[in-house]
């Protein structure tokens, strides 16, 4: 196939778009990464890991979630041992979770019912957790090395063919009688597009403001920390499930190879907004402080980790970082042409729970650009579909979406 595939972002969507592609004969594929680094440092796909989970109400993520974990246990030839099969201890007594255990359930997954608290502390010992605490454990889960698993398929795309541009920001697009034809960048280069996939993640707002996205797409920023272990630490820890708890948010990880334990909630998150579009500030942008959250969301973490590992939270925090989604309203991906422009293609709104769907979200863009898609995915995530319904997920928080305060900013030391 000749046509010119350029995709704007080495992400998560970006990525997993040029290998469905290529995989499908498609020649000519080129990505645009606007960092000179790879993966970038900033990117929420660089992470050192992120939850991999069947457990969603909407049976088409809990299903799409099972075929994900197949790839990531079965394709070693591509991710190696990226995939972790902790397992992921489901808590919470709210909607989501319910409806999330049912779904579980009903894909045949291995579901251990744990009713009492007791039940969990009996099964992790190192887990703390108050005594009216309820949920699940679900086997077929775990976490996965973002920053690998990235690298690693990249790395396939440009085996099969596809090309890697780093250090080039996209910043216009070049049309003639209303159809884009190529992308120019910041330093003058212009590349030839029969289809520009923007894939840009919380960057996609900004990027092109003349696409007129109408608040169906936002950046916001969630909070995370980590604490270092000692190796003996790390032993009484190392098989201990992701912990997710819907009821208030709070998740960790179970330590990684460094004796790392990462933790975060997952909230409305925060905006930084510049010229009324919210923009990702991070360590490239403000290298000083870049990496820093609110103080009071540090403290939260602290009370949360606490909660469950009373003794790991009595060490201070090793790092700390705003990690940047772009959001939708109801937290369904953004994946369909632009309404007035079909040379433009969006592959975004990741909504903080795309990266599990590394292995299998391209072959649903794939799917829309090659006109192939369900119709009922192509209105489930149209990029001017009408909003029946928001996100629940993050209600257990009890946080609201705030616009970020650089002053109240603290570091790990703090």
């Amino acid at each position: 196939m000749d046509s010119k595939i350029v995709i704007l972002g080495a992400g998560c969507f970006g990525t997993s778009t040029a290998y469905h592609l290529l995989q499908r004969g498609f020649q000519d594929v080129t990505i645009i990464e606007r960092s000179d680094e790879f993966p970038a440092k900033d990117a929420s796909s660089n992470d050192i890991n992120r939850i991999v989970r069947t457990s969603y109400p909407d049976p088409f993520y809990a299903k799409l979630a099972k075929e994900a974990i197949h790839s990531w246990k079965e394709d070693v030839d591509i991710w190696g041992d990226s995939y972790h099969e902790s397992g992921v201890l489901v808590l919470g007594a709210s909607d989501y979770a319910h409806n999330a255990y049912l779904n579980d359930v009903q894909q045949g997954l291995r579901i251990e019912q744990l009713e009492q608290s007791s039940t969990i502390r009996a099964s992790f010992p190192p887990i703390s957790l108050s005594n009216d605490t309820r949920g699940y454990l679900n086997h077929d889960g775990g976490w996965v090395d973002a920053g690998k698993a990235t690298l690693l398929l990249t790395k396939k795309v440009i085996s099969l063919g596809g090309k890697l541009i780093l250090g080039k920001r996209a910043t216009r697009l070049i049309r003639k009688e209303g159809t884009t034809q190529a992308v120019g960048c910041d330093d003058g280069t212009i590349v030839e597009a029969s289809l520009v996939v923007v894939a840009a993640g919380p960057w996609t707002p900004s990027i092109f403001p003349e696409l007129d996205y109408n608040d169906n797409s936002l950046a916001t920023g969630q909070g995370l920390a980590m604490v270092q272990l000692s190796e003996e630490e790390a032993m009484i820890y190392r098989d201990v499930p992701v912990i997710l708890n819907f009821s208030t948010g709070f998740y960790c990880f179970p330590p990684t190879k460094d004796n790392t334990v990462k933790m975060a909630i997952h909230a409305p998150g925060f905006t930084h907004t510049v010229d009324n579009i919210s923009i990702p500030r991070t360590v490239i942008s403000h290298p000083d402080d870049g990496l820093f959250i609110p103080k009071t969301y540090a403290q939260r973490l602290r009370d949360e980790f606490a909660a469950v590992y009373p003794e790991l939270a009595k060490k201070g925090f090793s790092n700390t970082r705003l990690c940047w989604y772009n959001d939708s309203p109801d937290s369904d991906w953004i994946i369909g042409r632009h309404p007035t422009d079909p040379s433009i293609m969006f592959a975004t709104g990741g909504s903080g729970h795309a990266f599990k769907f590394l292995p299998v979200i391209g072959r649903i863009v794939a799917d829309a650009i090659q006109g192939t898609l369900d119709p009922v995915l192509e209105k489930k995530f149209a990029f001017n579909r009408k909003i029946t319904h928001v996100d629940d997920s993050r209600d257990g928080s009890g946080m609201f979406r705030k616009e970020l305060d650089v002053n109240e900013l603290c570091g790990p030391e703090n």
